[in-house]
């Protein structure tokens, strides 16, 4: 199951890095564009707009594998000098927790979604739908909340066990 859960969270990551890349090059393009106005070339036409949806898609792409790495901010000056059967306990409570967050951010995008669709709002310059962006957003919400919830049964696994099966606080990769 650790394979599917990494396969998903790599995915989703690689489409939020894929979806920057482009949101990059369309922004020096635009640049140009803005730059060499006097030779007929122009800005994107909507590069705010794209650039807006784009940028909210990777926030939610990333956060699969920044749960499945712990690659979330940690402060451990406190639990540092406890046991690790504690520091396991505190674990499982954070990544429960987290999925439940994750949990009810996907459920109110999903609301966004249907009352973006229902309204027929569009983007000012595109006219693109604003529901499209809810629904990118959608699928990777939908991954992250798969990998946290395994990341939590996957730490309540390790406060019975003693054993860790990805790392404690973003200090090593999978």
């Amino acid at each position: 199951m650790q394979r599917v859960i990494s396969t998903l969270a790599l995915a989703s990551a690689g489409a939020g890095g894929l979806v920057l890349v482009a949101l990059v090059v369309m922004t020096c393009a635009s640049i140009v564009g803005r730059a060499l106005i006097d030779f007929g070339l122009g800005p994107v036409t909507g590069d705010f707009e794209l650039v807006e949806a784009g940028i909210a898609f990777a926030v939610f792409a990333f956060l699969p594998l920044c749960q499945l790495r712990a690659g979330h901010a940690t402060v451990d000056v406190f639990t540092s000098g406890l046991s690790d059967r504690f520091n396991r306990v505190l674990l499982a409570v954070w990544e429960i927790l987290a999925a439940l967050v994750l949990a009810l951010i996907a459920w109110r995008l999903g609301a966004g979604l249907i009352q973006k669709s229902g309204n027929g709002e569009t983007t000012f310059l595109l006219q693109f739908p604003i529901w499209w962006a809810y629904a990118a957003c959608m699928v990777p919400a939908v991954v992250a909340v798969i990998v946290a919830v395994w990341s939590a049964a996957d730490r309540v696994r390790a406060v019975f066990t003693g054993r860790d099966t990805r790392p404690i606080g973003g200090e090593a990769s999978l």
